[in-house]
């Protein structure tokens, strides 16, 4: 009876953390810069990789050369490097992460694997004439040719040079004293939702609903008398 309400209890948070993992996901990037912004935040960039659905987009990206060009512009930028650092001190970053131990995350990709329409989608874009032409024509682009004359921009160097001076830097080197960052990793690592429904195991409401009903006392009680034999009838 315990465990079967045990089992009821996970699956119903189960099935609440996946409700919310859905509700909050972020929107697929429309722009390569977007898809670069999204890849280098620590706190979103494992999100291709939980989802089939998500790996699809995220693979016709990365074969698209306009990505690599905004990969590369990004890299010239200082901020970049900020923006992850700072990311990475962030619990979201923590979170991001550990939902890889959700075990529905193997099963979504189990699920793909045995998928004809996932092989589909994923080999699309390399039977498209169209991809071929962009890397073809990728030398004559304007925006790699700017990426390219960006590195001869004194402009760049002295960023560089600038950045940590930066009121981003600054910020970024004040998180490590700030007492509330430590205790937002504290929340984060003990928040069930973090592991997805495997935080279920560590969600006091689980076990709150599988005692419901469970009187320790009923253990402890003595066992009860045992009830007397009929007496003999009397002989006449």
């Amino acid at each position: 009876m315990q465990i079967a309400k045990l089992t009821a209890a996970l699956i119903v948070a189960a099935v609440s953390s996946a409700a919310l993992a859905n509700g909050t996901a972020a929107a697929t990037p429309a722009t390569a810069d977007a898809w670069v912004a999204k890849m280098t935040d620590p706190t979103q960039n494992a999100s291709a990789f939980r989802d089939p659905k998500t790996f699809v987009p995220w693979m016709n990206a990365m074969v698209d050369p306009a990505t690599s060009i905004a990969m590369t512009n990004a890299m010239m930028n200082p901020a970049t490097s900020l923006n992850f650092m700072t990311g990475m001190m962030n619990p979201a970053s923590f979170q991001n992460y550990m939902q890889f131990m959700d075990p529905a995350v193997q099963m979504k990709w189990m699920a793909a694997a045995m998928d004809p329409n996932f092989y589909t989608a994923a080999m699309t874009p390399f039977m498209n004439p169209n991809l071929y032409m962009k890397w073809m024509m990728a030398p004559m682009d304007p925006r790699l040719l700017s990426t390219g004359m960006q590195a001869l921009n004194p402009g760049m160097y002295a960023n560089w040079m600038m950045a940590p001076m930066s009121p981003q830097a600054m910020n970024a080197m004040m998180m490590p004293l700030n007492p509330a960052l430590y205790t937002n990793w504290m929340g984060a690592a003990a928040n069930p939702q973090t592991y997805g429904t495997m935080g279920s195991f560590i969600d006091p409401a689980t076990y709150n609903q599988m005692l419901q009903g469970f009187n320790p006392l009923a253990i402890m009680a003595p066992a009860a008398a045992p009830v007397a034999a009929p007496a003999a009838p009397a002989a006449k």
